[in-house]
């Protein structure tokens, strides 16, 4: 019986270190992926007609930093039009509303903002860029942990991204906590791009920024 049980232990110390080793990997995958391609500078960046704004939650920290970000990046003329694409399960949460409302604040024009209301997982937002709005190349406006691994979705599925990092947040515990986070979700963005192949969970007609004027934000965007 002790037998069995330190080798049922062993075992789970083996699938863990596994588990460790792919993390490691697949985190280190999508670093040189977008190796030289995030600025903290807007200066330091190429334009491009669209600048993507993955959601978050509104009111909070990531929620501010980005706002602030692509209203800079906006303001420097680094981006004609700003794509702000998040969750709209249900009418009593919209971030793409919150994001509009917040950038109008910070001085962009309502007709430079278009609302992806699909945005619910970054691969989301990255594909839909190319196939609803039209996009091949994109600036992704966020942290630099998730403009990495927007960068490295983009690559593979035909659009060429760089990054504008915002401002990290300080907290050393929600920093653990969101490093953790994140090699999961590298580790899921690395299947989701190369063995899976997944795609986007909606679709919809082409929008595209410039054009398509009567879409920027619907009235009734709720899903």
């Amino acid at each position: 019986m002790r037998f069995i049980i330190i080798k049922g232990v062993g075992g789970l110390f083996g699938l863990g270190a596994i588990v460790m080793v792919a993390l490691f990997l697949t985190n280190r995958t999508v670093e040189n992926a977008a190796r030289a391609k995030t600025w903290f500078s807007p200066a330091a960046l190429p334009f491009n007609t669209v600048g993507l704004v993955p959601g978050t939650r509104p009111g909070g920290v990531y929620f501010r930093h980005r706002i602030d970000s692509a209203a800079a990046l906006w303001q420097a003329g680094k981006v004609k039009w700003l794509v702000v694409s998040g969750d709209n399960r249900h009418a009593s949460y919209n971030e793409p509303h919150e994001m509009q409302k917040a950038l109008i604040q910070k001085g962009v024009p309502e007709s430079a903002i278009y609302c992806d209301y699909a945005g619910f997982t970054t691969l989301d937002s990255v594909v839909r860029a190319r196939e609803v709005f039209g996009q091949t190349r994109i600036t992704v406006v966020s942290q630099q942990f998730q403009n990495e691994r927007a960068i490295y979705l983009a690559q593979h599925y035909g659009i060429r991204a760089v990054g504008f990092n915002t401002a990290e947040v300080s907290s050393s515990q929600r920093w653990w906590l969101g490093t953790l986070r994140e090699y999961f979700a590298r580790g899921r963005a690395v299947l989701d791009a190369t063995l899976i192949r997944r795609q986007p969970h909606f679709g919809g007609p082409m929008i595209i920024p410039g054009e398509n004027t009567a879409d920027r934000c619907p009235a009734s965007p709720a899903m």
